[in-house]
C-alpha cells in the first residue's frame, strides 16, 4: 500500500474517531436536542432560569479566550459557531493525541524521515479537528438560517396580539428547536435579568455571523431609537428573508450539476494517481529519477489548485 493511500485512509479515519468520541461523550445531550432545545431540556431537569443561563453562557463563551491566540483564533471562531461542547483544552488534547497517534502510524508504517513524519502528523492533527469543526459549524449555521424566517413570523404574530418584543422572543424560545430555540431563549433570559436587548442581539449576530440575523438586529436597533411599528417592519423583513432563502435554494439546485462536475474534475486526477500507485507501486520509479519530475509535480499541483479555485468561483453565486 502506498504512502498516499495510507495518509488518506488515516485522515478520514481520524475524522470518524473525533465524531465517534463526540457522540460517546455528548450523545445523550445530542439526542435531547433532537426533541427539544437544550435550554428547555435543562429547565425540565429542575434547574432555575439563572442557573441555566449561567451554564449556557459558560458554554457559549468558553472559546472566547482562544480567539485572542493567532493560531487558535480560527478554531475558536468555528467552535463558537458550531457551539461545540468540547472545551478549548479538550480540543487541544484531541489535536495532540491525534498528532502523536498519526506520527506513530506514519513513522512505523512508511519510510518517511522523522522530520517529515512529524510535520505530516501535526498537519493531520490540526487539520482533522478544523475539518470536523468546520463541518459542524456549517451545518448549524445552515439550520439557523433555515429557521430564522419562521422565528421572525412568530415574533410578528406575537407583536400583533400585543406582546412586547422580549415576550415575543420568549415565544420563539419556547416553540422552536435548536439552534435558534436556545439562542433566543438566552436572549429572553438576558433581557429578564436587565441586559439591553439590542446589545444582546448584536452579540448574537456577531457570534452566529449570518447576514439575515444582522438585518433583524439593525431593524430592531433602529426601531428602538426612532420608534415605529416593529411588527410591520419585521413582517416585511421576514418576507425578504424567506424570498432570499427560496432564491438561494433555487440557485443551489441550478448550480448543483456544475458543482458536481467541479468536484469530479478536481478529484479524478487524485483518485487516478492513487489507483495507479495501488495497482503498480513502482509505476513512476523510472521518471522519479529525472530532473523534470519535481518541477512537473509542482506545476501539476499548482494547476489543480487553480482548477479548484476557478471552479468554486464559477459556481459561488451570491444571493
Amino acid at each position: 500500500m502506498s504512502i498516499a493511500i495510507l495518509l488518506v485512509i488515516l485522515f478520514f479515519g481520524v475524522i470518524l474517531i473525533i465524531e465517534g468520541l463526540y457522540l460517546v461523550v455528548f450523545g445523550k445531550s445530542i439526542k435531547l436536542n433532537s426533541r427539544v432545545n437544550r435550554r428547555l431540556a435543562l429547565l425540565e431537569q429542575g434547574k432555575g432560569h439563572e442557573e441555566v443561563l449561567n451554564t449556557l453562557r459558560k458554554e457559549r463563551e468558553q472559546h472566547a479566550k482562544s480567539k485572542k491566540v493567532p493560531l487558535l483564533s480560527i478554531l475558536g471562531n468555528k467552535a463558537t459557531q458550531a457551539n461545540i461542547a468540547f472545551s478549548p483544552k479538550a480540543l487541544i488534547i484531541i489535536m495532540i493525541f491525534i498528532s502523536i497517534t498519526s506520527f506513530s502510524v506514519i513513522f512505523l508504517m512508511t519510510s518517511l524521515s522523522l522530520l517529515i513524519s512529524m510535520i505530516i502528523a501535526t498537519i493531520m492533527g490540526v487539520g482533522s479537528v478544523f475539518f470536523w469543526l468546520n463541518k459542524k459549524a456549517k451545518a448549524r449555521l445552515e439550520l439557523f438560517e433555515e429557521q430564522l424566517p419562521d422565528a421572525v413570523e412568530l415574533i410578528v404574530r406575537s407583536l400583533r396580539v400585543g406582546h412586547p418584543f422580549s415576550s415575543a422572543i420568549n415565544v420563539v424560545a419556547q416553540e422552536m428547536s435548536d439552534p435558534i430555540g436556545t439562542e433566543f431563549g438566552m436572549l429572553a433570559d438576558e433581557a429578564t435579568y436587565g441586559r439591553d436587548l439590542v446589545v444582546a442581539l448584536e452579540d448574537m449576530a456577531d457570534r452566529v455571523d449570518i447576514q439575515d440575523l444582522r438585518f433583524l438586529t439593525v431593524a430592531v436597533g433602529i426601531q428602538a431609537q426612532s420608534g415605529g411599528n416593529l411588527a410591520e417592519v419585521l413582517d416585511g423583513l421576514g418576507k425578504v428573508i424567506r424570498s432570499r432563502f427560496r432564491l438561494f435554494r433555487r440557485v443551489k439546485a441550478i448550480t448543483s450539476e456544475a458543482k458536481f462536475s467541479g468536484y469530479f474534475l478536481s478529484a479524478f486526477p487524485v483518485v487516478a494517481l492513487l489507483a495507479i500507485l495501488f495497482i503498480s507501486p513502482n509505476y513512476y520509479d523510472d521518471v522519479m529519477e529525472t530532473a523534470a519530475f519535481i518541477p512537473a509535480c509542482i506545476g501539476v499541483a499548482v494547476m489543480m489548485i487553480l482548477n479548484v479555485i476557478i471552479m468554486n468561483a464559477m459556481v459561488d453565486i451570491k444571493v
